[in-house]
């Protein structure tokens, strides 16, 4: 990310939470609507993405689909910006009358061995963390190291003023799968994303019928520690937040992971597919679009 782009960031961290909060629904909507209208790399990447997510939808429906979920983009990240300033208590408030399954979370950390939730790019997972730290305590992430350094400080300066235990994916001073895995002997709470592969050791899986990767993190980590794996789903309500946290799914050691990772896959899709316009997934996910991905960028044709 261009240093240009890292101090846009940094003055909508300043400047949006000086806003009214109308004024600043506003100013995310039209921004949202503009990026549809444009139609650039990002807006055609989610089209393509739910069009999948969406197969029976048609051309107009994909239209408002696509601004739907670019509007909902523009909320998670015009909340991010204010989030720092908003009443904790009253996010607690809202998720807690709108989540279910946080049973899940209790029973699991009564086994003693940790819970790792997996949960995909959709919604606003801040606001549920800020749930999840009142009710269980500080909670350990990842993150992609973004650059320049000083947008990714300020990410992590965020998330961890809301309560989060930030682990770099690269770069740390330790390995973030060693520090994880003794999180969950400690008996505490990971979360991670597992709905998009960044590495080339992912697991094939069959997402919404067709051949994908999701990342081996969540079910190798279940299965090293004893830990509970907890799919989880995220996303908006018209004034607030929902969550649901889904029933254990069995790990059963290294060699259930691709299993395990599969089920993962099919729960991740009946969330995102009854709230397709909250998954803010602007990234190549499936097997076909990530080679044509790469075949475009080397001036290949496709096969």
């Amino acid at each position: 990310m261009s240093g240009l782009a890292a101090t846009a960031y940094g003055l909508g961290w300043r400047l949006v939470r000086l806003l009214p909060e109308a004024a600043a629904k506003t100013l995310f909507r039209a921004g949202a609507d503009w990026a549809a209208r444009r139609g650039g790399p990002g807006a055609r990447r989610l089209r393509a993405n739910l069009a999948r997510v969406v197969p029976q939808a048609g051309p107009e429906e994909l239209d408002a689909l696509v601004r739907e979920g670019l509007r909902s983009y523009a909320r998670y990240w015009m909340e991010t910006f204010r989030l720092p300033t908003m009443d904790v208590a009253a996010i607690h408030a809202n998720v807690a009358a709108n989540i279910t399954g946080a049973e899940y979370i209790t029973a699991g950390l009564a086994e003693g061995n940790g819970v790792v939730i997996a949960l995909t790019h959709s919604g606003n997972w801040d606001a549920a963390g800020t749930w999840l730290v009142r009710e269980h305590g500080s909670f350990t992430t990842v993150v992609e190291r973004l650059k320049p350094e000083s947008l990714f400080e300020k990410f992590v300066a965020y998330r961890e003023s809301l309560g989060f235990e930030i682990l770099p994916a690269e770069g740390g001073a330790r390995m973030a799968s060693v520090v994880m895995a003794e999180r969950l002997r400690e008996n505490r709470v990971v979360c991670l994303v597992g709905d998009r592969d960044l590495s080339p050791r992912g697991i094939p899986v069959t997402f919404f019928g067709q051949p994908a990767q999701l990342p081996a993190g969540p079910a190798y980590l279940a299965a090293r520690t004893g830990a509970v794996l907890l799919p989880a789903g995220v996303w908006f309500t018209d004034d607030g937040w929902a969550v649901r946290i889904h029933p254990p799914v069995p790990v059963g050691g290294v060699k259930g992971i691709p299993a395990a990772t599969q089920a993962l896959a099919d729960v991740f899709a009946a969330d995102i597919g009854s709230h397709p316009a909250d998954w803010h997934m602007l990234q190549p996910v499936w097997t076909a679009d990530k080679e044509a991905a790469r075949a475009a960028a080397a001036g290949e044709s496709p096969r």
